[in-house]
């Protein structure tokens, strides 16, 4: 523009000449290149890559020139050749595999991870789990769909595992990667005496105020504390206090029923299994029943569901009349578990469609059962996915191609006896990342929970320590989609015309 001088690095760059702007970008596609090699197929032992040159007693190259001319004077590596696309996933998948089973840390880390567990007063700790234990027998406890709430309290009592691990005398614990120094723990007191809700709710204020008012919390805004939110209901009068907290959940629920635009995110959050409603199917059950699974797809449960979950209605009217397939109206109680447990049992396939949320229960009593999980939710998010690959289990249908007239019972009837036999004998072996126990044991929920976590350490410290610093309501440096997300999870990402009121 006339009158404006442009800055002498800009106008530099417009003067460099073409030759010289494609040498920059060879050399910058080349470091790329060699950046993405390094990361997929690095050995899982930490430690850089030595130059062709370097030994005991080689100086190393710190002017840039110098270190160019040395390499190219070295011998070139003969290159290896280019791997198809599906080469190079089964490979990276099978080193992660081997990470992951073969003993070593995952991910890589230079010591355990510590967890600060704080003391809090018994009444928010074991006066809780006693008030549930004095009280899930008496009938008039029950859900809003006839349940005994402590079923769904089973079903969710991710922070009762997390916690009994944590607290358990170190000579007691099987986790040797996850060290527990003197997290909070709440059960999700709304379900355990619905009589008393009004009581429980100020308990969770009193809580809540208890954990902020701790120094630990003050210095990250609540940063790099655990919250279990594992219900969708589950804190709803107080989440706004602690959204910058990590919080564990069942899923993303990205129709907005449950969490508000930006209070969750993979990033920040890890997903956690639901607690299995059936028995684990072992090597001898899976053995004993692989003759008899006679029936191709199986679904019991709640065939009408809001939200997401209505696709439940549309594959009713779809596959009821077809053959080979068994759709039943769940129930409550020892009778309902028995049944499902025995239809899963005698199937091939198992159909997980969308509850009122994207996650379904359903998921993992068919990975406990050996029944191979057909999921139909298309926006669905799953537990430790950085670690595990789902697609070894289960098989991922769109809604739309699920509901079309004779088209999931002809695909499923498309899949070839050796895959079927593969992803079985895979349920076999995943079945353990979905089993919380007491203790804990390794690659269990709880372990792999603690693995997803020490996988945010950096970037956590990070937004810690810019925090700390950071000049309040200066210009935003975090360019991003959307900075309302952003300023949600990392509110030192201050973006202008963004007011607090907007997103809680």
């Amino acid at each position: 523009m006339a009158g404006k001088q442009l800055p002498s690095s800009l106008a530099r760059a417009r003067a460099a000449s073409p030759r010289g702007l494609l040498a920059a970008a060879a050399l910058l596609l080349l470091l790329l290149l060699a950046a993405s090699y390094s990361l997929l197929l690095s050995p899982s032992s930490p430690g850089g890559l030595a130059s062709p040159s370097s030994g005991p007693g080689s100086a190393a190259d710190t002017a840039f020139l110098a270190s160019l001319d040395r390499f190219l004077a070295s011998p070139r590596r003969s290159a290896a050749p280019a791997a198809a696309p599906g080469d190079l996933d089964a490979a990276i998948r099978a080193e992660e595999e081997e990470r992951l089973y073969g003993g070593g840390a995952w991910p890589a880390a230079p010591a355990p991870l510590r967890v600060y567990v704080y003391e809090m007063p018994s009444r928010f700790t074991y006066d809780l789990l006693r008030l549930f234990r004095d009280s899930y027998r008496e009938t008039s406890n029950l859900t809003s769909n006839g349940s005994p709430v402590h079923r769904l309290v089973e079903q969710h009592s991710i922070d009762y595992w997390l916690w009994a691990d944590l607290i358990a005398p170190e000579s007691q614990r099987l986790l040797k990667n996850v060290i527990r120094h003197s997290i909070d723990y709440w059960l999700w007191a709304d379900l355990i005496a619905p009589e008393s809700q009004r009581l429980l709710k100020n308990v969770i204020r009193e809580a809540l105020k208890w954990v902020t008012d701790q120094p630990a919390w003050q210095r990250s805004e609540g940063r790099d504390h655990v919250i279990p939110v594992h219900h969708p209901w589950s804190f709803k009068s107080v989440r706004r206090f602690v959204k910058k907290a990590i919080w564990l959940l069942p899923d993303m629920d990205s129709t907005g029923n449950w969490y508000k635009p930006g209070q969750v995110y993979l990033e920040k959050d890890v997903i956690l299994p639901y607690v299995p409603n059936v028995d684990l199917c072992d090597s001898k059950c899976v053995s004993e029943t692989q003759s008899r699974r006679s029936t191709l797809l199986f679904f019991r449960g709640r065939l009408r569901r809001n939200a997401g979950g209505k696709i439940r209605s549309k594959l009713v009217t779809e596959l009821k009349d077809a053959e080979g397939i068994i759709i039943e109206e769940g129930t409550a109680g020892a009778d309902g578990k028995a049944a499902a447990q025995n239809g899963m049992r005698k199937s091939l396939f198992c159909l997980n469609p969308a509850g009122d949320t994207p996650s379904s229960a359903r998921l993992f009593d068919a990975i406990v059962s050996g029944c191979i999980p057909v999921i139909v939710s298309d926006e669905l998010e799953l537990p430790f996915e950085g670690i595990l690959d789902y697609r070894k289990i289960a098989l991922f249908v769109s809604s739309n191609d699920a509901v079309q007239p004779g088209w999931l019972v002809k695909y499923l009837r498309s899949i070839d006896a050796k895959r079927i036999r593969q992803m079985q004998s895979n349920l076999l072996k995943y079945s353990r990342h979905f089993l919380y126990s007491s203790p804990a044991r390794p690659l269990g929920p709880e372990d792999l929970t603690w693995r997803m976590i020490a996988g945010k350490l950096v970037n956590i410290k990070l937004h810690i320590r810019r925090s700390q610093r950071v000049v309040r309501e200066s210009r935003s440096i975090c360019s991003v989609p959307n900075p309302v997300m952003i300023e949600t999870l990392y509110s030192d990402c201050m973006t202008p015309n963004v007011k607090e009121q907007d997103v809680l």
